[in-house]
């Protein structure tokens, strides 16, 4: 008796083919179409990003800022905090201009994430390019060393290295790419002391100590300003200005110094 078996030829399996993420526009290249919607004011990206998943991912990449700034097409944007009485967290929002609003057809406060410690009181800011840096403030009425930076293209934040020493109500101010911040400590100690002011430089992504007299370490800073590379701080009395360049500290003139009783901008 014999037995015969059949056998069916079975082909290898082969992986499928990649697939393409789609076009950002269907009928142009995606380089010749970033080049087109890196033209497009800011103030109709929501809508572009509404058009598909891939338009989506570009309006909030970091390429397509790239791209606007080598077009010389970026845009200045006014960023707001604020911290409402009935809420115990701060909130930041950018200053919009939306011509789709028919109620308010020229500009509408339209609120951003939350920045991730919301309950920070009393914190200095400094902008370097385009990102915001929140420095110090109180948790709970204890000072923080802590900092985070708000990317503006992005509108996402990210934390970047704590000051040596903790602060709130502090002055802060940029100048030539790096990031000043005076007072906002008790001068108690020895680290206080030596760190009442500090520069950092995110290239480095380091806190150095500036040196200050002690005569002029006041805690409390309602406001700062940078002008003519000086660093201007405004104290409860005896505001002070910081000469980068040369390293010298000032005492501001009375006219200026009069009447600080508040956060300003």
């Amino acid at each position: 008796m014999s037995t015969s078996t059949n056998t069916a030829a079975v082909k290898p399996s082969t992986p499928p083919e990649p697939t393409q993420p789609p076009r950002l526009i269907p009928s142009l290249p995606d380089d010749v179409a970033l080049n087109i919607i890196a033209r497009v004011p800011r103030r109709h990206h929501p809508t572009l990003s509404l058009v598909s998943k891939s338009m989506k991912s570009l309006i909030s990449s970091p390429l397509l800022y790239a791209a606007r700034s080598l077009l010389s097409c970026a845009e200045h944007f006014l960023y707001i905090s604020l911290r409402l009485h009935t809420r115990h967290f701060m909130r930041f929002y950018t200053l919009y201009q939306n011509p789709n609003n028919p109620l308010n057809p020229k500009y509408s406060l339209i609120p951003l994430p939350l920045i991730p410690s919301p309950s920070l009181v009393g914190s200095a800011f400094a902008a370097i390019n385009h990102k915001i840096y929140v420095l110090g403030g109180s948790i709970k009425d204890i000072p923080s060393p802590q900092v985070w930076s708000l990317d503006c293209r992005t509108h996402k934040w990210e934390p970047a290295p704590n000051m040596h020493v903790s602060r709130e109500f502090a002055a802060a101010g940029a100048f030539d790419d790096k990031i000043y911040v005076i007072g906002g400590c008790v001068v108690d100690n020895w680290a206080r002391s030596k760190n009442w002011a500090e520069v950092y430089d995110p290239k480095t992504g380091k806190w150095n100590s500036v040196p200050s007299p002690i005569q002029i370490r006041e805690k409390w800073m309602h406001a700062s300003a940078v002008i003519d590379g000086k660093v201007y701080a405004m104290a409860d009395r005896n505001g002070v200005c910081y000469e980068v360049k040369s390293g010298n500290w000032e005492t501001v003139d009375g006219d200026l110094d009069n009447g600080w009783r508040g956060r300003a901008c």
